[in-house]
């Protein structure tokens, strides 16, 4: 039977996103049901909605930086409570039984964890409806809890942006002795500036915008390298331990391996995509690494999330209304956003009986 749910989402990949009914299952005995309060966007939202990355299935709803009130519990359900503010990330369940699992890294689930939209689920087959809609019902394993006191307006981009940045620096030990640098200042960028230097760490922005120097310096960076100038390139030569590299797009990577020093290591969080060709020897002079970092598992989000609330760290956002979503991708497109978007779920409207 089930529950109707009423959410946005598109039918093609050429089709605005519009307001669309469905169905959400029944609780089984480990789900929790949630009331979405708030549901941030990103860029992977988009991308799956236009077929971007091809495999998209219609309808699509996205959606997987959600934060919302617990509504009802299943029978087995011991760690959430009704009334409980929570949050649920990119995923919503996994075998719970592999290696990796059971290690806390669902994300790499050897079945392939159930992702919060466009993903198949596992019980029943059907696609995975995700967050810009009035309720959700997720395994209770992936809903997180949302530290008491913090502002849920601003929550949701940690569900992604913020574990996307928070994992690989935790990965590599960044904290008061590194030397770290973040290239690229925007949804991805803008939270590694401030987690890394809330982690004690030296943080040098990277970036082709001088008038992004100083937002990064009121977000918590120390100093700003402009990539476009050769001299200031050049004179970063070997000088990080660590790199952030959260450019979304197919780029070079020589001019930044060569401002990594001894056996320092750049990490890819933002390219999806095939990437150009980089010169072996710019790694094996220095001892140079690159590698790249997904979503952290369920552990380590929790772990981030208390991070954020004990140090008072958020995404910048900007709050909109359900129906300006399609205005929201547009500014996407344009960078045209500072440096989140989060929709207000309460301008969700029900549709007219």
């Amino acid at each position: 039977m089930g529950t109707t749910a009423i959410g946005w989402g598109t039918d093609a990949p050429d089709q605005p996103l519009k307001p669309i009914a469905f169905e959400r299952r029944d609780l089984r005995p480990n789900d929790v049901a949630i009331q979405i309060t708030h549901s941030g966007i990103c860029h992977s939202d988009l991308h799956t909605c236009r077929n971007d990355w091809r495999g998209s299935r219609y309808p699509v709803i996205p959606g997987h930086e959600i934060v919302g009130t617990v509504t009802a519990v299943g029978d087995e359900v011991t760690r959430h409570r009704v009334g409980d503010t929570v949050a649920v990330g990119c995923m919503v369940d996994s075998c719970m039984e592999c290696d990796q699992c059971l290690e806390g890294w669902e994300v790499f689930c050897r079945k392939g964890c159930v992702q919060t939209y466009n993903s198949k689920d596992y019980h029943d087959g059907t696609i995975t409806k995700g967050g810009y809609t009035d309720h959700i019902v997720v395994r209770d394993h992936f809903v997180l809890k949302v530290p008491e006191g913090m502002d849920v307006s601003r929550v949701a981009p940690l569900l992604c942006a913020g574990i996307t940045t928070y994992s690989p620096l935790r990965q590599y030990d960044v904290g008061p002795n590194t030397k770290m640098a973040v290239v690229g200042l925007g949804g991805l960028g803008h939270m590694g500036v401030k987690l890394g230097a809330a982690l004690g760490a030296h943080v040098t922005m990277i970036t082709t915008t001088p008038s992004k120097g100083e937002d990064a310096r009121e977000l918590g960076a120390h100093d700003v390298i402009i990539s476009t100038d050769r001299e200031q390139m050049k004179a970063a030569a070997t000088r990080f331990d660590f790199i952030l590299n959260t450019i979304p797009v197919s780029h070079e990577i020589d001019p930044y391996l060569e401002l990594l020093g001894r056996s320092g290591r750049m990490v890819i969080v933002g390219a999806l995509m095939e990437m150009p060709p980089f010169t072996g020897g710019k790694l094996v002079w220095w001892n140079r690494a690159v590698g790249g970092s997904a979503i952290g598992g369920i552990p380590e989000t929790q772990e981030m999330l208390d991070f954020c609330a004990a140090k008072g760290i958020y995404p910048e956002i900007e709050t909109i209304r359900m129906d300006q979503v399609n205005e929201a991708y547009e500014r996407l497109l344009r960078n045209d956003v500072r440096y989140r978007f989060v929709i207000d779920m309460s301008t969700l409207e029900k549709p007219q009986a």
